[in-house]
């Protein structure tokens, strides 16, 4: 009776995984360009332009109709070690009448590289007029876990993410900018309002903190709300709300593991005061950008969470229902590509550039 017992238990679990999981392959892929590098960014200038970033210190603007590309020159000298280099790109949420593209990048220095943002005019084939908008202090020797994705809000403002750096304790030290996501007017000057502006200890750039390695960032114009993703250590990948002064816990709170062993890292996965993530993963997928999707083609996908994935390579799809349930869907798992960035364009079709420096458009469901 107890061998009963425990098979339907184990058979009910594989069943309830199942359905949170499922994996589809059938959506229809169009590939659009091959770069030589990964493709770290990718900003839709309209629907037939785009701006991609190489990791390794490179920018192109590319045809998304015939795939031509274009190298764009005038960019800064990067820091390419390890998970270093050109990050993000993002165009001026007034881009029509300023003309500025952000970038975050890893910049040298004399105490170690930094993550950076910047931003620059794209002038006939130049990125001109470069400005770092701010040098993150979260300078030191490692070469991982810079971040970082680029948001913008409706009023002016940009957020970006810098990761804790491989230093655990810098995540909920505010004294510096690694382990965060700050929050800065469009010229890089603070924000009045900011949390923190009237903190001494805490950096007045600091929008949220407790954070490991966040590579996916999104503002939801409809809600109006700030959305990330983040690398756990060995599970515990999360999908988070992002509130101003929020604790997000990293390494206080965690759902992974040690690298070295099973050990659980952190005092537990829940802790008061300290925010609850909306979705984890366990095993970790190794989550690189972040979209909710607003667009006509995936007309039944309104509102669902989509984050390209590294380690588990594939696009994953998370619904969230009234009661902050979530239902999980896996697409382009038969690509076997390291899925890097991610992009929308007006008609809802999709973008997503691979660590093998493969641009894709991603057409509609194949019809069976």
């Amino acid at each position: 009776m107890t061998n009963r017992i425990v098979y339907f238990f184990i058979l009910t679990l594989f069943s309830m995984n199942a359905m949170s999981q499922q994996n589809s392959d059938s959506l229809k892929v169009d590939q659009v360009a091959q770069f030589d590098g990964t493709l770290w960014g990718l900003s839709l200038l309209n629907d037939q332009y785009a701006i991609v970033t190489l990791k390794k210190g490179e920018a192109y603007r590319v045809n998304l109709i015939n795939g031509d590309k274009l190298a764009l020159s005038g960019l800064p000298k990067v820091d390419a070690r390890g998970q270093g280099g050109l990050l993000d790109v993002a165009k001026s949420p007034n881009f029509k009448k300023d003309g500025w593209l952000y970038f975050t990048y890893v910049k040298p220095t004399t105490q170690g590289a930094a993550t950076t943002l910047a931003r620059a005019k794209l002038e006939a084939g130049a990125l001109n007029h470069w400005q770092d908008l701010l040098v993150t202090d979260s300078a030191n020797s490692t070469t991982k876990h810079y971040g970082s994705r680029i948001a913008f809000d409706e009023e002016n403002h940009v957020f970006f993410s810098v990761g804790e750096r491989g230093k655990r304790e810098n995540a909920q030290d505010g004294a510096n900018h690694a382990g965060s996501i700050l929050r800065l007017n469009l010229d890089g000057s603070v924000p009045a309002d900011n949390p923190f502006i009237a903190n001494d200890v805490i950096r007045n750039e600091i929008w949220s903190y407790g954070h490991r390695n966040p590579q996916g960032v999104f503002f939801d114009l409809e809600t109006q709300t700030l959305w990330a993703n983040e690398h756990g250590p060995r599970g515990g990948d999360e999908i988070n709300q992002i509130r101003a002064g929020a604790n997000y816990g990293w390494p206080i709170v965690s759902h992974g593991k040690e690298y070295w062993g099973p050990i659980n890292v952190g005092e537990g996965q829940e802790k008061a005061g300290i925010e609850k993530a909306i979705k984890v993963y366990v095993p970790s997928i190794a989550p690189s950008s972040l979209l909710r999707y607003r667009g006509a083609l995936f007309s039944n996908w309104e509102g669902d969470f989509l984050s390209t994935a590294l380690a588990l390579r594939h696009l994953n799809k998370v619904s969230l229902d009234e009661n902050d349930e979530t239902t999980e869907v896996r697409y382009l798992e038969d690509l076997n590509e390291r899925l890097r960035s991610l992009a929308q364009d007006s008609n809802g079709v999709l973008y997503i550039g691979t660590d093998s420096g493969k641009l894709l458009k991603v057409l509609g469901r194949v019809k069976e």
